[in-house]
């Protein structure tokens, strides 16, 4: 028997029963500087045990080029869990979900159009291997069976929910075991017949995931697997916010009863999540039931552990439940909390127009057809098409057929219109007789993370028309924005003139501490906010999210930069740092 195993209906550790009590932490949406914060808080909640995802993209951003530094040093967060006295769960699957981009899949895959995701495809499966090949020998050493804290790993994620390809999940079985993983491994599904029945691996551990109705979705668990443990690896103890919808909440008594009703079920839980942090730069994901839905910069969650890491009631509630199941006080003091520091008024002095500036920023490609990122080699950020539409023509409807995300509509420089995958609506236009130009700049806004609409590729995917007559001949600008580009922009002093386009605009302050902050952008409608480099993420007037938080780290004692890149206007160039979020 392994140092950590299942026997019968109970998990075992070193021969004695445990019961794992787990909570949710990705080191992908945590500065670094905060991992020992937020697993100590876990572990004063009294939790015995993390888990987090790992997502392939962040690691393998551009194929063949692997990351594993910063804030992706997935090899010193389970040290620090371990010198915590926490065990680990890793979830290192090809797909995690996570209302992440593309479900943490990399968006390079994409550039093969027949490419079939998260099946026995070989060109498929050649990519994963390739990944599994750095990324495992990276845990290989961390796991129980080599003194490590990794206690477990799963397989895919919420496979039946997806399909029913039964021999792929056996090939990612056998390929992480052939790489020297011999831990606990299991999968995890709703408590539904159709997704165990998809999800399950032979001889492989099956969890559940639920937010409420305990006794009922064991019992079904039970039916499929009678004889070993049951465990919720994903207690939704709150929930995510899309953009244009209310923030949600969940009543922390209710949370905690759920939990109580697990432990009476001698269940074994993960808390998703128990600290949600935050989708930096644009690594938030999205879904698409009735239509396309992205989610906020926030990861919030409403979990026990607020965005920027504060106790909540959700925290003292399950606190309370664990203290009297376990009948004694967490081993692990709260750490002293952090600093917030409100910084008042910054004016943003200094702009550089997106199109003035698209030499400095990309290079361009001329293309018979307008094609979407994967074909030239982009996951992530904008891009920018334009052409040259010959004239004169009378008023015509101008369509973008099939647009992934949102686009930003110019004639000869002027903004016409917007058009959205969730609104696809026609401009008119008139073309002069000498013609005009035209440009688009389309956002990726986050690739579908969870149903069967995952293959998501962005920018312009089929054509752009005027009436039913197709645009031919475009130059093409990746322009990808991750923050380090914007140091190369040439600004200018902002006036009283309203700027006519897509806009960087610039400014500076002093703080005498670094401390955690929150940006609220009152007045602003939309883009991307950069602190010194860094991509802090997307705002949007649309809401629910007010702030952005900006962690203590990102800051440093004396001057500051910030950059806000505004899609489309201001009528003050002023933003607030305060201490106190507003998510909606």
């Amino acid at each position: 028997m392994r140092a950590f195993d299942t026997a019968g209906n109970n998990f075992v550790l070193n021969g004695n029963p445990i019961r794992l009590i787990s909570g949710a932490i990705h080191y992908f949406r945590v500065v670094p500087e905060y991992w020992k914060d937020r697993l100590q808080k876990l572990k004063a909640c009294g939790f015995n045990t993390v888990e987090t995802y790992v997502p392939w993209n962040l690691h393998e951003p551009e194929e063949g080029q692997f990351v594993f530094d910063g804030m992706a040093d997935i090899v010193r967060f389970i040290e620090t869990a371990g010198e915590l006295g926490l065990h680990v769960i890793v979830r290192p699957s090809p797909y995690i979900c996570a209302e992440w981009e593309f479900g943490g899949m990399p968006g390079w895959l994409l550039a093969n159009s027949d490419i079939r995701l998260r099946c026995m495809d070989q060109a498929f499966l050649d990519k994963v291997d390739a990944y599994y090949d750095v990324l495992l020998p990276k845990l290989k050493p961390l796991q129980i069976t080599n003194g490590g804290p990794i206690i477990a790993m799963q397989i895919e994620n919420e496979y039946g929910s997806y399909g029913n390809d039964v021999e792929y999940l056996t090939y990612l079985k056998t390929g992480m075991e052939k790489r020297g993983i011999d831990v606990l491994l299991f999968t995890s599904d709703g408590p539904d017949d159709s997704m165990l029945q998809g999800g399950m691996v032979p001889g492989v551990l099956e969890t559940v995931n639920f937010g409420s109705r305990a006794a009922e979705s064991f019992d079904k668990l039970r039916e499929y697997q009678p004889d070993k443990p049951v465990m919720c690896m994903e207690y939704w103890n709150g929930w995510f916010d899309h953009w244009r919808e209310e923030h949600h909440t969940r009543g922390a008594q209710d949370v905690a009863q759920v939990l109580q009703d697990m432990l009476d079920q001698d269940a074994s839980v993960n808390f998703y999540m128990f600290h949600g942090g935050t989708n930096f730069g644009y690594y938030n994901g999205a879904n698409h039931s009735h239509e396309y839905e992205p989610t906020i910069t926030s990861y919030d969650y409403d979990s026990p552990l607020s965005e920027n890491g504060e106790l909540t009631k959700k925290y003292e509630a399950v606190r309370d439940v664990i203290r009297k199941f376990t009948g004694k006080e967490p081993e692990c003091e709260l750490p002293q909390p952090l600093p917030k520091r409100s910084y008042g008024e910054v004016r943003l002095s200094e702009k550089a127009s997106l199109f003035e500036q698209l030499e400095q920023l990309s290079k361009p490609v001329k293309r018979t057809c307008p094609d979407p990122m994967e074909k030239l080699g982009q996951s992530l950020g904008f891009i920018l098409y334009s052409c040259h539409v010959s004239g004169p023509r009378p008023e015509m409807q101008l369509t973008i057929q099939d647009v992934h995300d949102r686009a930003l509509v110019f004639l000869d420089g002027e903004y016409i219109g917007v058009v959205e995958r969730w609104n696809p609506k026609s401009i008119p236009v008139r073309i002069p007789a000498g013609g005009a130009k035209l440009d688009i700049l389309v956002e990726n806004m986050g690739r579908i993370n969870y149903g069967p609409y995952l293959k998501d590729y962005k920018g312009i995917t089929e054509g752009v028309r005027l009436n039913n007559q197709f645009l031919f001949g475009w130059t093409i600008y990746p322009l990808p924005l991750t923050g380090s580009d914007t140091g190369a922009l040439t600004y200018q002093s902002v006036t009283d003139e309203k700027q006519n386009g897509p806009t960087f605009y610039r400014g500076t302050f002093e703080a005498h501490e670094a401390a955690d902050t929150f940006i609220r952008l009152d007045g602003w409608v939309k883009g991307n906010i950069y602190i010194n480099g860094f991509h802090l993420g997307r705002y949007w007037e649309a809401g629910p999210q007010k702030t952005l938080y900006i962690p203590g780290p990102l800051l440093k004692q004396g001057l500051n930069e910030i950059v806000i890149f505004e899609l489309h206007q201001t009528d003050n160039t002023v933003v607030s740092l305060v201490d106190t979020p507003d998510l909606g």
